[in-house]
């Protein structure tokens, strides 16, 4: 199983991403730890869909970033990168206003994939959408 590499704190996940789709959604990093990363953003009128709701990429931005986060800070040892080969998301709500947060969770971390999961909670705290992506690691 990889382990936490320290070296990607809070603040180089967010230093990394500015200029970058992440930079654009405003997302932000809360908590880096083994196995585990909490990523949120504020819902403003540019993250809507035309219909006034959120749109789900915006969700798709904030789950799969967070589970990518979450992956290099994974890494195996001698690794280089990863590189996200499958994902899907279950839409179960929505918001339109308020703050948007992404658990993702470990749930397999081998020396050539890891599958990461991410609960997204809307501002009351009900879950929004339920998250699955498969990482290749790069050698």
């Amino acid at each position: 199983m990889s382990k936490l590499r320290p070296e990607y704190t809070v603040e180089r996940l967010q230093e990394r991403q500015k200029g970058t789709l992440p930079d654009l959604l405003g997302l932000r990093v809360l908590t880096v730890d083994q196995g585990t990363l909490i990523a949120e953003l504020t819902v403003r009128e540019e993250l809507l869909a035309p219909n006034g709701f959120l749109h789900a990429a915006t969700v798709i931005g904030l789950a799969d970033t967070a589970c990518g986060y979450a992956c290099i800070a994974h890494l195996p040892e001698n690794s280089r990168n990863f590189t996200t080969v499958e994902l899907k998301s279950n839409f179960l709500g929505t918001a339109t206003q308020g703050t948007i947060r992404a658990v993702a969770k470990s749930v397999h971390l081998g020396r050539s994939t890891q599958v990461w999961d991410a609960t997204v909670t809307g501002p009351d705290g009900k879950t929004i959408a339920l998250f699955r992506c498969t990482q290749m690691v790069l050698y």
